[in-house]
């Protein structure tokens, strides 16, 4: 799976956080729902929140809402199948497919 130059960024972007490195351990062996993730990495719902979101919009995990058999919505995530491959070549492919904005070029 080799993303354009954007979705690449995005997908380092939201490994290079030791939290959301630590949240794709916990979910590598089952989907969780929120309350349980938030208890295994120990930390509050809605700052798990922030970094679910940044997971989920790189692609890498995916949330979906469940009842539970006494009528509670509990939403739970759980990975994707994700292979990245990074090489020169992959880098220089995705490098030509980037659309850098005005506001990109000034967080240097």
């Amino acid at each position: 799976m080799n993303p354009n130059g954007n979705g690449m960024l995005q997908v380092f972007e939201a490994l290079a956080n030791p939290h959301r490195l630590q949240i794709i351990a916990f979910l590598k062996e089952k989907r969780k729902y929120v309350s349980e993730l938030a208890r295994e990495v120990g930390m509050s719902r809605p700052l798990l929140y922030m970094h679910l979101k940044r997971l989920e919009s790189a692609g890498l995990i995916f949330g979906s809402l469940e009842l539970s058999e006494d009528g509670k919505a509990m939403k739970f995530y759980e990975l994707t199948q994700f292979d990245y491959h990074v090489t020169p070549e992959s880098i220089t492919e995705a490098a030509g497919s980037l659309k850098i904005s005005a506001a990109s070029e000034t967080h240097e």
